[in-house]
């Protein structure tokens, strides 16, 4: 992010060059916060992407009638409180952004009042991206609206372990009514009760699909035979689904030979290019890397590769195939790089902030 070119203001200060200009965050430290940050803003020349990060809903003041309102193009929201928005105070700033293209919503709480202004709007509202945690959202009609309104601009999609499941299954059925441009979707924290809908979600959006990310249950040890259950059922049905080619596929399940192998016969005919696999286990785990060899291996299926097995309930028994050196080169021989999973693991908030 270059000076004049981007601005992210946070609860630190930091400036430091990134190699192509200086990269600025502001502090909320003075009693003239608001006129402070106007100035800032009104400082740079060409403006054209704002973070606001951790942060409270009054930084929005700031571009009320700035001198960027004909050059900012994106915007991201990540963690801003919401609550006691001011009337009318979201509609205002964006009704003056002449040039916008895209606005991102990431884990901002509560959304019920904010959503609501939108529809004073007379511009297009361009929601590129919306994660939602347990306080996003209280009641399931706003976010209807929302996505009347704005679902074809959606590209990433991600819903956290801590949503109510009953919101999660009403959301997807919106998402499937209102969304066909959907590029990444984020899925964590369902059961058994809406993996139909999610895989409805996914055949229904396959067109502009190309990052799935799956990580499907809350594990203790009441629950894990569920989640064994539903491991199962989600490698046998999620193969024949898939769109043809994927950029990225990340699943977090418990794994075992005999579901992987139907899995990897019913995507027999799709090319992913960085595939993560992290292998959740109780007692023992089954070596899954014979079967991953024979098939994705030798068939040259995927460019980047990340397995990791983890125990369920302990960190410290955790072992990554990119610490198998031999493996690694053998796997080299095909073309296929291994990689540490948490380097090639993408944080979609993060990835937002990369890609826009």
């Amino acid at each position: 992010m270059g000076f004049g070119m981007g601005l992210g203001f946070g609860m630190e200060w930091d400036l430091g060059w990134d190699g192509m200009g200086w990269d600025f965050k502001w502090v909320a430290k003075y009693n003239n916060a608001d006129e402070d940050l106007s100035k800032l803003i009104n400082s740079q020349q060409n403006l054209q992407k704002i973070y606001f990060d951790n942060s409270d809903y009054y930084y929005l003041k700031s571009l009320k009638n700035s001198n960027c309102l004909n050059t900012l193009r994106i915007i991201i929201f990540h963690n801003i409180y919401l609550y006691n928005l001011e009337v009318n105070l979201f509609s205002e700033v964006f009704e003056q952004l002449n040039v916008l293209e895209s606005v991102h919503i990431l884990y901002c709480y509560p959304l019920d009042s904010t959503i609501i202004q939108l529809f004073n709007l007379t511009k297009p509202f361009k929601l590129k991206s919306l994660l939602m945690d347990q306080r996003s959202i209280l009641q399931i009609e706003p976010l209807k609206l929302l996505l009347q309104k704005s679902g074809d601009y959606l590209e990433n999609i991600g819903f956290e372990t801590s949503m109510n499941n009953e919101l999660k299954l009403q959301l997807l059925n919106l998402i499937k009514i209102y969304c066909f441009n959907i590029k990444f979707i984020d899925l964590n924290g369902f059961d058994n009760q809406n993996i139909l809908p999610v895989f409805y979600l996914i055949k229904n959006i396959q067109r502009n699909l190309n990052y799935i990310s799956i990580n499907f249950a809350k594990i203790n040890y009441q629950n894990f035979d569920r989640h064994v259950e539903l491991s199962s059922f989600i490698l046998r049905n999620l193969g024949q689904i898939l769109p043809n080619r994927l950029e990225y596929l990340s699943l977090a399940l418990k794994f075992n030979i005999n579901d992987l192998e139907v899995f990897i016969n019913n995507s027999q005919n799709i090319f992913i290019r960085k595939l993560l696999i992290k292998n959740i286990f109780y007692h023992t785990c089954e070596n899954i890397l014979p079967c991953i060899k024979n098939s994705i291996m030798r068939e040259k299926r995927v460019t980047y590769l990340a397995i990791e097995n983890n125990h369920v309930f302990s960190n410290s028994e955790r072992n990554d195939l990119f610490d198998l050196k031999n493996e690694v080169e053998e796997f080299k021989l095909y073309g296929i790089q291994v990689t540490d999973y948490n380097n090639l693991y993408i944080k979609l908030h993060d990835f937002i902030n990369e890609l826009y």
